[in-house]
């Protein structure tokens, strides 16, 4: 990580739909939140279901695995926690939700719509730990960390 002091990315707000996500990440899981009626999975988390309106959920824990839907490569505004260029992935996990995070150790020119990919985690600004995306099997190492 590059030096924070003079960062514009913001702290993480936490509540009490979201706080499951960002524990599980410390400690290196993906965890995705799902009603407890209709059994629907959803990220990012949030207090109700969007498709049975219910306030009562639990999570469940994801394999990582990812197909990469999207993604786009910033070159500014350049924020000192960050290295530029920085890819950015839309990706389907397994389970079915979606998710965006950074891309890490993979040439920009070898990112293809449908390649598999794995969600890791490494720490952002703020020192949290937050999802990154990368080939299957890297280690923090290969992935820029």
């Amino acid at each position: 990580m590059t030096d924070q002091q003079h960062t514009a990315v913001p702290r993480l707000t936490i509540t009490q739909d979201n706080e499951f996500f960002f524990s599980a990440a410390r400690e290196g899981r993906l965890e995705i939140q799902r009603c407890t009626d209709c059994e629907t999975l959803r990220h990012p988390p949030a207090p109700t279901c969007p498709h049975c309106r219910s306030l009562k959920w639990d999570t469940v824990a994801s394999t990582r695995r990812a197909t990469l839907h999207s993604f786009t490569v910033l070159h500014h505004p350049k924020d000192p926690s960050f290295d530029y260029p920085l890819a950015v992935g839309l990706v389907d996990l397994e389970e079915g939700t979606r998710l965006v995070a950074d891309i890490a150790g993979i040439d920009h020119d070898k990112l293809e719509f449908g390649m598999e990919l794995e969600v890791g985690f490494a720490e952002h600004a703020h020192g949290e730990m937050l999802p990154q995306l990368r080939l299957p099997g890297s280690t923090d190492e290969e992935a820029g960390r």
